[in-house]
């Protein structure tokens, strides 16, 4: 059976062992482990500075030219969608999912006023933020409490306030940037790349969509009506004479597996011709791409690099990627592979 990034994604909560990112002049001891990072960034000439020369490069510079050019395979431009997933594929997703660290951070900044919370045990795990205890003992059923507790009853306009603010304002638990800086810059460089050629890109993201439409339209360069996640229910009221949409703890579509290939075609109506994504979760994501009638190029992002990111896949809690491998290897899906193929992960 597939297994997918995992039911209720966006509240799943992992841990991997991590030698991060710093400047290796500055090297320093985190947890035990030396954290070095990248010296420098590369020199920024032609398409994709931040890849290496490898064969990655070449098949993604090479289908674009083939399909931007008059010929056999040639798509017109209205044609040139792109699917990206977000989690793991244009921003690193360890320990844990980066929207769970939102959620806790807003359980603590509410627990002042609510002392009831002293007494239940599933808030004061959250509030200490003992990850490793919320996975063990709650899962994603306690996970997801947390969820609705954190974010439901509130407008959509007040929640992308809050995430905007807690994007500009936290750090990575680890690397301590700022969570815009745990991107990846040849992820970024890839859409800038797409869209000087006149493709539309989507981010494509079992992550909550009114969450990553606050900051990622400003990080990524993608439209919000380009963003399509997972979502709540909402409700309609007037307030102050002005109407409002109130956030529903209940959730009603986890667009992971094959949700993304549905909800591909109930927002954009066709399918892709280029589809990105890092786990098993992004499987039919990149089926749904292979089945159009145009050439395409479908592939998976490998995370190998355990001194500048992370290395995991088959076994990982975290954007599990087994199905996906022999799938790729089968089928001849392009895998990218973070150490060898980047010259950088993040931007400096």
């Amino acid at each position: 059976m597939r297994t997918y990034k995992l039911a209720v994604l966006i509240f799943l909560i992992g841990t991997i062992p991590f030698t991060s990112c710093k400047n290796k002049k500055q090297g320093s001891k985190k947890e035990g482990k030396t954290v070095t990072e990248n010296v420098q960034e590369p020199k920024e000439t032609g398409p994709l500075p931040s890849w290496n020369d490898t064969k990655a490069k070449e098949r993604i510079i090479s289908f674009v030219e083939a399909v931007t050019t008059q010929g056999s395979d040639y798509i017109p431009p209205e044609d040139r969608i792109a699917t990206f997933d977000n989690d793991g594929t244009m921003w690193s997703e360890q320990p844990t999912y980066f929207q769970v660290e939102f959620v806790l951070y807003r359980i603590k900044k509410m627990a002042p006023k609510h002392p009831e919370w002293k007494k239940n045990k599933l808030m004061q795990t959250a509030i200490k933020h003992d990850l490793k205890k919320l996975r063990e003992k709650y899962g994603a059923r306690g996970l997801g409490q947390l969820m609705g507790i954190a974010m439901a009853g509130i407008t959509t306009d007040e929640l992308n306030t809050l995430v905007k603010s807690w994007m500009k304002n936290a750090r990575h638990p680890i690397t301590g940037k700022p969570y815009s800086k745990m991107t990846f810059k040849p992820m970024l460089e890839l859409i800038k790349y797409l869209q000087a050629n006149d493709f539309k890109v989507y981010i494509v993201t079992g992550g909550g969509i009114d969450f990553m439409r606050a900051w990622a339209p400003e990080v990524y360069g993608v439209a919000p009506e380009n963003i399509i996640g997972s979502y709540s229910q909402l409700t309609y009221k007037i307030e102050k004479g002005k109407p409002v949409l109130i956030k529903d703890a209940k959730i009603l579509i986890v667009n992971d597996g094959p949700e993304k290939a549905k909800n591909i075609h109930r927002f954009i109506g066709k399918k892709p011709v280029i589809a990105l994504g890092n786990s098993d979760g992004d499987i039919q994501m990149l089926e749904w791409c292979s089945a159009n009638k145009y050439k395409t190029l479908a592939g998976f992002i490998h995370h190998t690099d355990k001194k500048r990111e992370w290395a995991y896949d088959r076994t990982s809690r975290i954007g599990t990627l087994n199905a996906g491998l022999d799938e790729a290897a089968k089928i001849g899906w392009l895998v990218v592979d973070m150490k060898k193929d980047w010259k950088v992960i993040h931007p400096e």
